[in-house]
C-alpha cells in the first residue's frame, strides 16, 4: 500500500506532543493539547463553529459508507434526545467477510513499531480535533448532553483520554529493549554469548462497546490503547450513539490508509434495531480485546462469558459524599449542587448518596442541623437552576426514558426535599429536561437501605442521615466493597475523619476528592492527571488510564539465538 503520510513527517508532526504526553503522565500535572473554548477554533484546518454546525447538518439523512468489506445492509434509526431524528445509516457487517479482512493487516501494523503506531494514533485525534465542532453536535444530539458539555467532553477532554491512552501504551511497549546482547562468563572456557530480539505483539481484534452517555470520552481510551498497541479495532456503539463513533472511525481509516496500512484495521459494527450483537461479538473466537462501558449486568455477563477476550468493564457504582463539617459552608453548597445537577446527574461519577450526621455538621457558618443541610443544599440547587437558560445549559436533555422514570418514582422512597421541575427547552420543544430530586431517608431504617444500597443513575440523590461519622465511614465502606464506587468526596475539617476515610478509600481502592468548594468537582476527572475508576472495585475492573490498562493488550515475544 502506498503511503501519503511517509513515517518521517509523521514523527516529525507528532513526536513532539507525543513526548509532552509522556512527561504529563510522568508529573501528573496540568497539561492539554486540545482547546477547550469554541472559539479557539477555525484556523489550521479546524472547523469554526458555523462550519461545524454545517458539516454536521450535512451529516443528517445521508448514508456514511466507510467502504468496509462485508457490508451487508444499511442500518440506522438515531433519535436526538433534543428531538431530532438523525436520519444516518450506517454499514452493517457481516463478521465472517468483516473480521478475516480487518486480521488481514495486522503483521504489517504490528511490525511499523511503538512509535510510529503511536503518531498514527496522534495523527488521527489531530483530525478528530480540527472538527470538534462537528463533533460535539453529534454527542450533543446522541447523549443529551448539553452543547458546551458536548463541546468540552466530548471533544478535548475525549480527545485528551485518547491521547493518554497512547501514552501510556507507548511507554509500556518500549519498557523491554528492541535488542539486547547477552553474554554468561564461563570461567576458563568461552563466555556463552547470545543476541536477543524483543516484538511486542497485538492480542488480536479489539473489541470496544460503546455507552450511549459518553460515546467519545468513554470510548476513546480503550480504542487508542488497543490500536496503539498494534490491535486492529471493531467498534460496536450504542445503536443510541452510533454518529460520534462512526465518525471516528471513518477518520482513522483515511489516515491508517494515508499512512500506508490498511484501513481494516478499523471498523464499525453497527446493528439492526433489537439485533443486540454485543454478546454475539464478544465471544467470537477472534476478538481478544473487549472495552465495555454500561450495565453492571451486561459487564458482569462480559467477565463471566468472554472467556477468550482480555476483558475491560466499566459498570455501575454508588458514589457517596460524606459530610461530616466545612470550614466553607457556602462553597460546599455550592461545589455539591453543580455535581448533582450536570448532564442531569447522567454520568458514572454523579454522587448519589450525601451521607450527613444525624444531630448536624460543623462549619464556618456555626452548626448546621441534619434538616439545615439538605433544606440549604435543596436552595443552593434552586439557585444554581433557578433561570431556565442556565438550566438548560447545565442539564441537557434526559438520555432514556429509563432516566425519567427513575428520577419519578425516587419520589415516592422518602421525604422529598427538593422535588424535581420541569423544564421547556425553547430551541428543542421535544427534549425532556427535569432538575433534579434530593430524598430524605433514614439510615438506620432497614426500608431506606434498598433506596441508597442501588444505583439510581439520573438526577436523583439520597440525603442519608447516619448516627456518627464512624458510622457514615462505615457505611462508605460497605458502599463500595458491596455496589462499587467511581467517586467517593467528603468533607471534614477534622483530622482523624479525614484519615478514616482516606483509609476506607486506600482499602476499598475508591478515587477520592476532599472538601471541594471551588471550580474543581467531583465528577470531573482530568486527563494525564487524574485516575477515573480505579479498577479495584465493583464498579470497574480498569483504570483509565494506567499501565495496567495498556499492557496486557500486547504480549512481548522473543527471539534468541546464538551470538
Amino acid at each position: 500500500m502506498t503511503a501519503a503520510l511517509s513515517a518521517h513527517e509523521l514523527i516529525a508532526r507528532h513526536r513532539s506532543t507525543l513526548d509532552q504526553a509522556l512527561e504529563a503522565i510522568r508529573t501528573r500535572a496540568y497539561w492539554s493539547p486540545h482547546p477547550e473554548h469554541p472559539k479557539a477554533y477555525g484556523e489550521h484546518g479546524s472547523l469554526d463553529a458555523a462550519a461545524g454546525k454545517a458539516a454536521f447538518d450535512a451529516l443528517l439523512g445521508t448514508r456514511l459508507d466507510l467502504g468496509q468489506p462485508g457490508t451487508d445492509d444499511w442500518v440506522g434509526g438515531e433519535t436526538s434526545p433534543y428531538g431530532v431524528d438523525l436520519g444516518v445509516t450506517y454499514p452493517h457487517a457481516d463478521l465472517d467477510v468483516l473480521l478475516p479482512a480487518m486480521k488481514a493487516g495486522q503483521r504489517a501494523w504490528r511490525d511499523a513499531g511503538a512509535e510510529q503506531r503511536a503518531v498514527v494514533c496522534l495523527e488521527i485525534l489531530k483530525r478528530v480535533s480540527d472538527r470538534t465542532h462537528e463533533f460535539a453536535h453529534a454527542v450533543m444530539h446522541t447523549s443529551g448532553q448539553a452543547f458546551m458539555m458536548a463541546f468540552q467532553a466530548g471533544g478535548p477532554h475525549a480527545q485528551d483520554r485518547g491521547l493518554e491512552a497512547v501514552a501510556y501504551a507507548y511507554v509500556e511497549q518500549v519498557r523491554t529493549p528492541d535488542n539486547a546482547e547477552w553474554t554468561k562468563p564461563q570461567g576458563k572456557r568461552d563466555p556463552l554469548a547470545m543476541t536477543k530480539q524483543f516484538t511486542p505483539v497485538p492480542r488480536g481484534i479489539a473489541l470496544v462497546i460503546g455507552c450511549n452517555t459518553f460515546p467519545t470520552w468513554n470510548g476513546y481510551p480503550g480504542l487508542f490503547a488497543s490500536l496503539a498497541t498494534g490491535n486492529a479495532v471493531l467498534v460496536k456503539p450504542h445503536p443510541r450513539a452510533v454518529l460520534p463513533l462512526a465518525l471516528t472511525v471513518q477518520v482513522a481509516r483515511e489516515v491508517l490508509a494515508e499512512a500506508g496500512y490498511d484501513p481494516n484495521l478499523m471498523a464499525l459494527a453497527a446493528e439492526r434495531p433489537g439485533e443486540g450483537i454485543a454478546k454475539t461479538l464478544a465471544t467470537r473466537p477472534e476478538i481478544r480485546i473487549i472495552d465495555y462501558t454500561g450495565s453492571t449486568e451486561f459487564g458482569d455477563w462480559l467477565e463471566a462469558n468472554a472467556r477468550q477476550a482480555q476483558v475491560y468493564t466499566e459498570k455501575a457504582g454508588v458514589n457517596t459524599v460524606v459530610v461530616h463539617s466545612t470550614a466553607d459552608y457556602k462553597g460546599m453548597l455550592s461545589n455539591l449542587a453543580f455535581s448533582l445537577s450536570l448532564y442531569s446527574g447522567q454520568m458514572c461519577t454523579t454522587p448519589q448518596n450525601l451521607l450527613v450526621p444525624r444531630e448536624g455538621i460543623s462549619t464556618d457558618q456555626g452548626p448546621k442541623s441534619y434538616d439545615e443541610v439538605v433544606a440549604d443544599l435543596a436552595k443552593s440547587v434552586d439557585g444554581l437552576l433557578g433561570d431556565d437558560a442556565r438550566a438548560n445549559a447545565l442539564l441537557g436533555a434526559i438520555v432514556t426514558p429509563d432516566v425519567k422514570a427513575r428520577l419519578e418514582s425516587a419520589a415516592g422512597l422518602g421525604e422529598v426535599a427538593l422535588a424535581s421541575r420541569e423544564i421547556t427547552n425553547p430551541d428543542f420543544p421535544g427534549a425532556v429536561v427535569r432538575t433534579p430530586v434530593i430524598v430524605k431517608l433514614d439510615g438506620a431504617k432497614p426500608d431506606a437501605e434498598a433506596a441508597y444500597m442501588s444505583e439510581c443513575f439520573g438526577p436523583v440523590s439520597f440525603a442519608v442521615a447516619v448516627d456518627s461519622a464512624s458510622d457514615a465511614v462505615e457505611l462508605l465502606r460497605r458502599t463500595v466493597r458491596e455496589k462499587g464506587a467511581m467517586t467517593v468526596g467528603a468533607y471534614t475539617t477534622d483530622p482523624e475523619v479525614e484519615q478514616d476515610v482516606r483509609e476506607a478509600c486506600l482499602e476499598e481502592a475508591a478515587q477520592l476528592s476532599l472538601n471541594l468548594t471551588g471550580g474543581v468537582y467531583v465528577n470531573q476527572t482530568a486527563a494525564f492527571s487524574d485516575f477515573h475508576g480505579s479498577g479495584g472495585n465493583p464498579a470497574a475492573s480498569a483504570a483509565l488510564c494506567d499501565g495496567a490498562f495498556v499492557a496486557n493488550r500486547f504480549r512481548v515475544v522473543e527471539v534468541r539465538r546464538e551470538a
